[in-house]
C-alpha cells in the first residue's frame, strides 16, 4: 500500500520460490525494510539467507504498514542454493522471531511475480463494540464502546464497490501515482460485539482500508448519513474523509492469483469469535 518495490535481477541458474507469511504487525515497524527498526521484510530475508548461504531479496504482494497485521501475505525469492521447501520452511522459521513465520514455501514458474501477477488482494477489518477494552486481543483488534449499525454500514458501502478514483481514501504521503483502483467486495458481517468488513480490490492505495472503515465507522454511529460514503468518493479529497481508523484490526487476508501457479489457499482469517 505504498511505493512499488522492484524486483531484484534474476539469476539464470536460481529458482524462483513464492512463500506464504503470516505475523503479528504490532511487533513490526510495517513490511518495508528500514534502517534502525525492525520490520517484516529484513528479518524474513535474512532467515532465508541464513538457509541460502547467501544474500536473499524477497518481493510482497502488497506492503502493510506499522501495526497492520496479515495471515496470507505472500511473497516471492530467487535463489541458486538447491533446498527442498520442506527444508526452506523449517529453516527460515528457526530463524524468525516470534510473532512472524513462513507458512509455505513453492517453487514456482519464472514468470511469477509476488506483486505483479496478483489478480486481487483482501484484508479484513475487525472491530470490537464493547463497553470494556479488549484484553489478551489488544493491538489485535480495533475496540471501541459506541453501538454501531451494520445495516447502515452495508447500504453506505454499496457506494465504494467497483472502479474509482479513491483520493479521497488515500493518505496524504500515498506515493502511488494512480488513484484509480477498483473494488471487487466490500462486505460487512456481525456476530455478538464483532463486526468485521472483508474487502477486495485489484490493489490498496495507502491507508485505504483504514479510511474506509473510519467512514463506515463514522455513519454507523449516526453522525454522518449513509450517502456520506458516495460524497466523500466524489469529492476526491482526503480532507473531506474524517478519521483513520487504527491498525489494530487491519489483516491482509490473501493474493488471488491464477489458478495456474497452483498457490496454496490462504486461511480462512483470524475468526476470534
Amino acid at each position: 500500500m505504498g511505493a512499488e518495490t522492484i524486483s531484484p535481477v534474476r539469476n539464470a541458474a536460481s529458482t524462483r520460490y513464492a512463500v506464504g507469511v503470516e505475523y503479528d504487525g504490532s511487533r513490526f515497524h510495517g513490511w518495508q525494510s528500514q534502517s534502525g527498526v525492525s520490520t517484516v521484510q529484513d528479518w524474513v530475508e535474512e532467515a532465508l539467507a541464513r538457509v541460502a548461504s547467501e544474500t536473499i531479496q524477497v518481493v510482497t504482494a502488497g506492503r502493510t504498514d506499522t501495526g497492520v497485521h496479515a495471515t496470507g501475505q505472500v511473497a516471492h525469492f530467487d535463489s541458486s542454493a538447491e533446498r527442498s521447501p520442506r527444508n526452506w520452511l523449517r529453516g527460515a522459521n528457526t530463524h524468525l522471531p516470534t510473532g512472524l513465520a513462513l507458512m509455505w514455501v513453492k517453487a514456482v514458474d519464472p514468470g511469477f511475480h509476488a506483486r505483479f501477477t496478483a489478480l486481487a488482494r483482501r484484508y479484513r477489518y475487525i472491530l470490537l463494540c464493547r463497553d470494556v477494552r479488549p484484553t489478551y486481543l489488544a493491538g489485535k483488534v480495533t475496540w471501541t464502546y459506541e453501538r454501531l449499525d451494520v445495516s447502515r454500514m452495508r447500504h453506505a458501502a454499496t457506494a465504494l464497490i467497483g472502479r474509482h478514483d479513491f483520493s479521497a481514501f488515500r493518505a496524504s504521503g500515498c506515493q502511488s501515482k494512480e488513484p484509480v483502483r477498483e473494488i471487487y467486495e466490500l462486505s460487512v458481517n456481525s456476530q455478538g460485539p464483532w463486526i468485521w468488513i472483508d474487502i477486495e480490490a485489484n490493489g490498496f492505495l495507502q491507508h485505504m482500508v483504514r479510511n474506509i472503515t473510519g467512514v463506515l465507522m463514522a455513519i454507523a454511529t449516526g453522525s454522518k448519513p449513509v450517502s456520506w460514503a458516495g460524497e466523500v468518493l466524489e469529492s476526491r479529497d482526503r480532507t473531506v474523509g474524517g478519521v483513520t481508523a487504527l491498525p489494530d484490526g487491519l489483516y491482509f487476508t490473501g493474493v488471488r492469483y491464477p489458478e495456474s501457479f497452483g498457490l496454496p489457499s490462504a486461511p480462512d482469517p483470524c475468526r476470534f469469535w
